[in-house]
């Protein structure tokens, strides 16, 4: 048995469960797992022997486990964004996030913060990815009224881009 073979043999359902108590998926505990050993073995000859192999083994998993949340809310933000511009029908809707530029991004946010608070926040959370539910929760309305502000504000600030000229073709 190698090194790597042992290590995993060794360590891979303590990973597994650590995985699994931040994510509380079965699924996604397995594929962070096989990263985590996966980033061991392109590592493995920069391993200085400072600490436990265990705890070196814990920190590739938590930084695994930021590495999938800072990916995963960057799709939901890109994808929470794309709501805000308006394209027309000839425009693919798969190519709407070529068009987040910075300088659009940017946009999106300074009229948003020139909303009123509720509907400021409730663009906010979409974007940062609660649901309606949520939302509604949080600010104390309805989900439908949370559905309704959200789509009133998004159409407030697609006219606001339209008229600056951020209209694709």
């Amino acid at each position: 048995m190698t090194a790597l073979e042992r290590l995993y043999s060794d360590y891979s359902k303590d990973i597994y469960r650590y995985l699994f108590s931040l994510c509380r998926d079965a699924s996604l505990s397995e594929d962070l797992t096989s990263e985590v050993f996966l980033a061991v073995v392109k590592s493995i000859g920069t391993f200085r022997k400072e600490c436990d192999v265990k705890t070196w083994l814990f920190s590739i998993a938590r930084n695994k486990w930021f590495e999938y949340l800072r990916r995963k809310k960057r799709t939901i933000e890109s994808e929470a964004l794309d709501e805000f511009i308006e394209l027309k029908p000839s425009v693919s809707p798969s190519v709407e996030s070529v068009y987040l530029t910075d300088e659009l991004v940017k946009r999106i946010y300074e009229l948003i913060d020139e909303e009123k608070e509720r509907p400021r926040k409730v663009a906010l959370m979409r974007i940062d990815g609660f649901s309606f539910y949520e939302i509604g929760k949080a600010c104390g309305i309805s989900e439908n009224s949370a559905r309704v502000m959200f789509f009133r504000t998004k159409e407030k600030i697609r006219q606001k881009l339209k008229e600056e000229g951020f209209e694709y073709e």
